[in-house]
């Protein structure tokens, strides 16, 4: 995984026209989403797609995301992230921000990685950097086969969403989940560095998937960035 030094975010919700500014620690994020070899790895089986292994795995809830890494931390020996329970909206599933076992990114941990110090639309042009309707053919690749961003994350823009642990408004939307990052069926708009989209913690589509964070308690340098 690669350490993502300490900084700040503001992130902005476009049909609030509302803008808020986060704090981000030092965390380590994984370099591409999780593929479907992996997670047939550890959970013995994959959802059902012709897609290859190396693609990522999608078809899969906000709430298989969490359970899948909570068994990735016990498999690998680390405390697992996530207290959870049978909420079918997933609202009594608790993280432990310090555990050192996987978790989802926060959105502001998200937008903060995508962007790698830069503050445009997205941190490349697209064709070069991401799968999406005008090159993908309507199908999810295999993963890092675009170009990376500054911090050698590839796949942040296009090929397939990514779920995020926040809830996007309880006020309005209730339990939904945020995701972001565009796929491989969007148009440009949908591929932007703060595009921001949300389901329920049940919802499964073809061009969903995530990718896994860590927690790192540890001074990092600062970047800024203002959308």
């Amino acid at each position: 995984m690669i350490g993502i030094p300490a900084g700040e975010i503001v992130l902005r919700d476009e049909g609030t026209e509302t803008d808020w500014k986060v704090e981000v620690g030092a965390f380590r994020l994984a370099p591409y989403p999780v593929t479907r070899e992996l997670y047939r790895a550890v959970r013995g089986e994959v959802p059902a797609s012709s897609a290859g292994p190396r693609t990522p795995v999608t078809e899969v809830s906000w709430k298989e995301a969490v359970r899948f890494c909570n068994l990735l931390s016990q498999a690998t020996g680390l405390d697992p992230c996530y207290a959870m329970g049978d909420d079918p909206d997933g609202q009594d599933v608790v993280c432990d921000w310090e555990a050192d076992g996987y978790r989802l990114p926060s959105e502001a941990e998200w937008e903060y990685a995508c962007r790698a110090g830069t503050c445009g639309v997205r941190y490349g042009e697209l064709d070069e950097i991401a799968w999406y309707r005008e090159n993908s053919g309507g199908e999810v690749h295999d993963v890092a086969t675009k170009a990376p961003n500054a911090w050698g994350l590839y796949d942040m823009i296009g090929n397939v969403w990514e779920w995020c642990w926040d809830v996007y408004d309880p006020r309005v939307y209730g339990p939904y989940r945020v995701f972001r990052g565009g796929g491989s069926h969007d148009r440009p708009r949908g591929c932007r560095a703060s595009c921001r989209r949300k389901s329920h913690p049940a919802f499964r589509v073809d061009d969903l998937g995530f990718r896994l964070a860590r927690s790192l308690w540890t001074a990092g340098a600062v970047g800024r960035c203002q959308v």
